[in-house]
């Protein structure tokens, strides 16, 4: 260690070239005293001779450059270093790293695009104008304490961020220490997206289950009271009450089948099922809503089976709902068409596409986009006395999510509406 600190001198390179030019001076020695024995030359002049290979030998003539090297190696700050660069470079979320004064050091790609006003050696309290940006900043600069902030920035789109200053002491190029800040900004959309979109749903859900439970309350208070004794509106009630009743627990079913699914959406089915029976059988039990509303359904279907990976029960429901909101709300146009065809997807892809058809009022274009949303209703009142949840469409979405398959929604305002699952073709071994 006292050797490594002591500072270097002129002739502290001598040893070493010493050593590397011993085998040149031992052979020219040997030459100059083999000249000298034979006559050919003088000891004084072998002497100078070998003065002058020794003086070439061990004088460093790059000594200046060496030590030029040393020094300018020592003077480069380690925290510009391509080691450090290539940390933040590597680092995923958006990184920063600042000197002291908020300069700054180095920054990524992330950094960059996130603000691109963002230039090395410059303020990044000029790039960065978010006053939450700036005050953690100051205050991590002033404390060297770590600082948190959460800002919303509205360029190109609203996106919430957090911000973490983090204080950081680096090494100097004269052995002290300074401090570093490293900003790094982690994207909180999603996480914010999906506490709306609970919140949302929990309050949509209880104002749901609350309307029913209203009625009911109010109907039994009624009926134990006023219309205690009068059979008329007993009866009247109660079949009010029932149909509450009914409303309410297929919300609730609605809702665990949509959790059930939720909770299996990453297992795709690998049970290869028949997609004819099925359509038949949801057909066939829906004939009594169809004779209600005066609505004929029509199936085309082909002969030979239509086999996918899939969930029957799943699907059972999946069909259900889009014949019976066909029955439901385009039962002026007194027919339901079910048909099943080949198609290709966007991607070249084979797949089997089951189009269900009314010939109702349609759908606005405005509300198409927004359809399979949990608790849409294009219309409150109509969807409520049709006994409809608002959860149907968003079910069926989520079962094709399952199954790998997709959701095509066409309608036009007066000439009715066509829904259509497409589910990805499987390749069932050919029978000899």
């Amino acid at each position: 260690m006292a050797v490594e600190a002591s500072s270097p001198t002129m002739f502290s390179p001598w040893p070493d070239r010493l050593r590397h030019s011993a085998i040149i001076l031992l052979s020219a020695g040997l030459a100059l005293v083999a000249l000298v024995v034979f006559g050919e030359l003088s000891p004084t002049r072998a002497g100078i001779v070998f003065a002058c290979i020794a003086a070439s030998a061990l004088v460093p003539w790059r000594l200046h450059d060496a030590v030029a090297s040393r020094e300018e190696v020592l003077g480069v700050n380690p925290v510009e270093a391509p080691a450090v660069r290539a940390i933040i470079a590597g680092m995923p979320d958006p990184a920063v790293l600042l000197d002291r004064a908020g300069r700054v050091i180095h920054l990524n790609t992330a950094a960059a695009q996130l603000a691109p006003a963002l230039r090395k050696n410059e303020l990044a309290q000029f790039a960065l104008r978010s006053p939450e940006i700036i005050t953690a900043l100051r205050e991590a600069i002033a404390s060297t304490e770590p600082r948190r902030a959460t800002y919303l920035d509205h360029v190109p789109v609203d996106r919430w961020m957090e911000l973490i200053v983090t204080p950081l002491s680096v090494p100097t190029a004269f052995g002290g220490a300074d401090t570093c800040m490293l900003m790094t900004f982690h994207d909180q959309t999603p996480l914010r997206r999906v506490e709306e979109m609970r919140a949302d749903f929990v309050a949509n859900a209880s104002h749901e289950l609350r309307t029913p439970l209203a009625a009911l309350s109010g109907f039994i208070d009624t009926l134990q009271g006023p219309a205690k004794d009068d059979a008329k509106a007993r009866e009247r009630f109660l079949g009010i009450m029932h149909t509450q009743a009914t409303r309410m627990a297929r919300l609730i079913d609605d809702l665990l089948s949509l959790s059930r699914v939720e909770l299996s959406a990453h297992v795709r089915p690998d049970t290869l099922v028949d997609l004819l029976p099925i359509i038949r059988q949801v057909g066939d039990g829906l004939e009594p809503l169809a004779a209600e509303r005066s609505v004929r359904i029509e199936m085309d279907l082909p002969g030979d089976p239509v086999m996918i990976a899939g969930d029957r029960e799943e699907l059972l429901r999946l069909f259900e709902n889009l014949i019976e909101n066909a029955l439901k709300y385009g039962a002026s146009g007194g027919q339901v068409l079910v048909s099943v065809a080949p198609s290709t997807s966007p991607e070249g892809a084979p797949e089997m596409r089951v189009a269900v058809r009314d010939f109702g009022p349609g759908i606005a274009p405005e509300h198409l986009p927004r359809l399979t949303e949990r608790f849409y209703r294009v219309d409150v009142g109509d969807s409520r006395a049709q006994g409809g949840t608002g959860l149907g469409l968003s079910l069926v979405k989520h079962i094709l999510n399952r199954h790998r398959g997709r959701l095509l929604i066409e309608s036009v305002p007066k000439n009715g509406a066509t829904f259509t699952a497409a589910f990805p073709q499987v390749k069932t071994p050919s029978t000899p």
